[in-house]
């Protein structure tokens, strides 16, 4: 059974691993290298989880957590997903055993439900172009906005 609880400060270890897992790079490449995780660009998704405005839930699957979904506002310009300094970034990652079992989309879902709960019209997020989880986002309302560094901004508006 899939249910989701919310992100929590006591999830801090485990949004590490979350955020490391959602830097997807394409096969043949692995998980980056950990330290990745100490970038400042980085770290701004996840440091000091629970902030005022920090939304994120957590999918458990048969009473272990699978994964999380999470978003932040961060200031404008700030975070390759920026839009302006009202719209959230999301970031989503799923432990490995738990990818590809039809997790991913109701947890985006529901993150995106939270967001738009709290009073925000749009949500952007970052991805690779050869990350097959495109369509998923596409799927959720996330349309191609630009391309920047390489990388595809999406954003989905509240419906």
């Amino acid at each position: 059974m899939l249910s989701f609880r919310p992100l929590t400060p006591a999830d801090q270890d485990a949004l590490w691993h979350w955020l490391h897992i959602a830097l997807w790079d394409p096969p043949p490449a692995g998980l980056r290298p950990i330290e990745v995780l100490q970038h400042p660009g980085v770290r701004i998704y996840a440091e000091d989880w629970g902030r005022p405005g920090d939304i994120g839930l957590v999918a458990v699957r048969d009473g272990e957590d699978a994964g999380a979904c999470w978003m932040r506002v961060l200031p404008e310009g700030v975070g390759l997903a920026s839009v302006d300094a009202d719209t959230p970034q999301l970031g989503i990652g799923l432990r490995p055993a738990f990818q590809r079992q039809g997790i991913g989309r109701p947890l985006m879902q529901a993150a995106l439900r939270a967001a738009w709960s709290q009073g925000h019209s749009q949500v952007a997020l970052t991805v690779h172009p050869e990350n097959p989880a495109r369509r998923l986002y596409a799927e959720c309302g996330f349309v191609d906005v630009e391309v920047r560094n390489g990388y595809h901004l999406m954003v989905a508006q509240r419906p």
